[in-house]
């Protein structure tokens, strides 16, 4: 068993998540023609939430959102033992000259990013791209990617894993540091 470190609890982690939502607000105000995108399968946890919670504090009869899977769009998916079995992409609408906060759990080496800036091309040319992320590892990018939005940023070496817990998925919302790559549950 690896060790285990709470980085962020669960008091935290929702006043983490209400400055984020804040923060979008005082960027792009009404949401006008802007769109908010998770990247399948873990940033969508953090998607739902801000997506909603943004609904309730401005008001808004809604607010284009989406979800965009990026399974093959992985420089590493042919590398896998197994074969991947794609999430669903669920998008009804282009991204064609709007405003486009991605959304994901971690950033860490940037080659998620990477892919779901590749995926959103099928979509359309947007306007602009921003990232927001919940979890910034800073070190260890191998890509030139930065999050505009960050909830919070953790220095970790390369052996450590960082993981996002959710109410929905583990029955409380934290963030936990593993010394080393914790066993799969």
């Amino acid at each position: 068993m690896s060790d285990e470190r709470v980085i962020l609890t669960r008091e935290r982690f929702a006043l983490t998540m209400e400055r984020l939502c804040r923060q979008l607000i005082e960027t792009y105000d009404g949401f006008e023609d802007t769109c908010m995108i998770g990247v399948q399968p873990r940033g969508i946890y953090l998607a739902n939430r801000i997506h909603q919670r943004l609904l309730q504090m401005t008001g808004l009869p809604q607010l284009k959102y989406g979800q965009l899977d990026i399974t093959f769009y992985r420089d590493d998916f042919r590398r896998r033992d197994k074969p991947l079995a794609p999430s669903a992409t669920q998008m009804d609408f282009i991204v064609e000259d709007k405003n486009v906060v991605l959304i994901d759990d971690v950033l860490y080496t940037g080659r998620t990013i990477q892919a779901a800036l590749t995926a959103l091309n099928h979509y359309g040319r947007p306007r602009s791209v921003e990232l927001l992320v919940l979890v910034d590892r800073r070190f260890n990018r191998h890509l030139p990617v930065q999050a505009d939005f960050v909830g919070i940023t953790i220095d970790a070496l390369d052996e450590a894993y960082v993981r996002v817990e959710w109410q929905e998925t583990h029955g409380e919302d934290c963030i936990l540091l593993f010394a080393d790559k914790p066993a799969a549950g």
